[in-house]
């Protein structure tokens, strides 16, 4: 089958998910669940083999993290398609609705947005939240991963869409392609079929897909993501805070990369942090500023480019800052628009902040880590929209509908 003949199929498909009553599409992803649970083992061996192939390959520390399956992991990923199962579904929920004075009734209802691309790195339980969010929402799903997981992502492509021709759906509801990138160039240029482009990885993915698709994108992209520590901050909630945004996990796109902390408070908290971020393997880079105050002439100086990068390891940047302006311009500067947090006791301050700071996510007394469809309370997420057309944060199930208004009428016709 040709690209162009799958994304017709899935087109067709589409159509058929877009009038399905929630309980067959629940159905659908119950077996989805079931079938994970069944073939556990099997998905296990697969993800093995990618491991091994990746370490063989030297990947780094991070990737290997986001791509490795475990029984926890997977039970999470089952934990996830149960979660979908149980939310409302989105398709057909009326927005708003009025009756104007010519006595036509406007409604504005959700519908799906009809066929998804999702395009991801290393991420093998991608495969699984694209299909079940997709699926859920009315939409068709064409799933491509990365060379790094493609056999994990094989054998979780046929599992849920065995599933899903066992609930009586068409196949081409949840499509898989292989790594090939001349299959990808070819997916990009289906506009006529496929409605919506979705990454999730890097900045250099993110790039390919918005200079070569004909397709709309809403990317889903990295997080070079921050931590500023106010003048009025708990020093006690500030430091679980930051040990839990760089530390928890690392490697994933919602882990702090730079801490900033203002001048009042920083001989207070900056040696305690430093220690404990120390004592968990961290490596650090700072400021002048930061090393004086911290009388540790071991530190490494920090660059533009440390608080440019998105290190997704145990490396961390510092720095110290005179004021909440200051730290708003750092964040400006070298934010990804993806999730930011302030620690502080006064609520101007933390106004001021959530107000000027221009991302997706942005944070009063909490750690970054929560950006998650999950924790949001959403089941799942396709990824983190870091742009600001039509999605912005998780991209979950409303996320993955669209508008059109209905209107009713009774023989009206327009006068002029």
């Amino acid at each position: 089958m040709t690209i162009e003949e799958l994304s017709a199929a899935a087109k067709a498909a589409s159509r058929v998910l877009a009038t399905l009553p929630r309980e067959r599409k629940d159905e659908a992803l119950v077996l989805v669940a079931e079938a994970l649970e069944r073939r556990a083992a099997e998905i296990l061996r697969e993800n093995v083999e990618d491991l091994s192939a990746a370490r063989a390959a030297r990947l780094p520390d991070a990737l290997i993290d986001r791509l490795r399956l475990d029984e926890d992991r997977l039970d999470e990923i089952v934990r996830s398609v149960r979660a979908i199962v149980a939310l409302e579904d989105p398709v057909g929920e009326v927005v708003r609705g009025w009756r104007l004075a010519n006595g036509m009734e406007v409604r504005k209802e959700r519908v799906p947005l009809g066929v998804v691309a999702v395009i991801y790195e290393a991420r093998p339980n991608v495969t699984v939240d694209a299909a079940a969010l997709c699926l859920k929402a009315g939409n068709a799903a064409i799933l491509r991963g990365g060379r790094a997981a493609k056999h994990s992502n094989r054998i979780l492509a046929e599992v849920v869409q065995g599933a899903v021709i066992e609930a009586g759906l068409p196949a081409a509801a949840v499509s898989h392609l292989t790594t090939d990138r001349e299959e990808l160039r070819q997916l990009l240029q289906q506009r006529a079929h496929v409605d919506l482009v979705i990454p999730r990885g890097g900045e250099e993915l993110k790039e390919f897909l918005v200079e070569h698709s004909l397709i709309p994108v809403i990317y889903a992209a990295g997080g070079n993501c921050h931590v500023y520590v106010d003048s009025a901050a708990d020093l006690e909630k500030a430091l679980r805070i930051v040990i839990n945004a760089k530390c928890q996990r690392p490697g994933v796109c919602n882990a702090a990369e730079t801490l900033l902390v203002h001048r009042d408070v920083a001989a207070a908290f900056l040696p305690q942090v430093i220690d404990e971020l120390g004592r968990r393997g961290v490596e650090l880079v700072v400021d002048k500023t930061t090393a004086d105050i911290a009388a540790d002439p071991s530190l490494k100086r920090a660059n533009k480019t440390h608080y440019e990068t998105e290190f997704l390891s145990l490396k961390m940047a510092i720095r110290t800052v005179e004021s909440i302006d200051e730290a708003i311009d750092h964040v400006t500067m070298y934010g990804t628009g993806h999730s930011e947090a302030i620690v502080t006791e006064d609520v101007t301050a933390a106004r001021r902040f959530t107000q000027a700071i221009d991302a997706a996510c942005v944070y009063v007394n909490a750690s970054t880590r929560f950006t998650d469809g999950g924790q949001f309370g959403f089941g799942a997420e396709i990824g983190i929209s870091t742009q600001k057309l039509h999605a912005r944060g998780p991209i979950a199930l409303e996320e993955l509908t669209c508008a059109k208004y209905v209107i009713w009428g009774a023989g009206q016709v327009r006068d002029g």
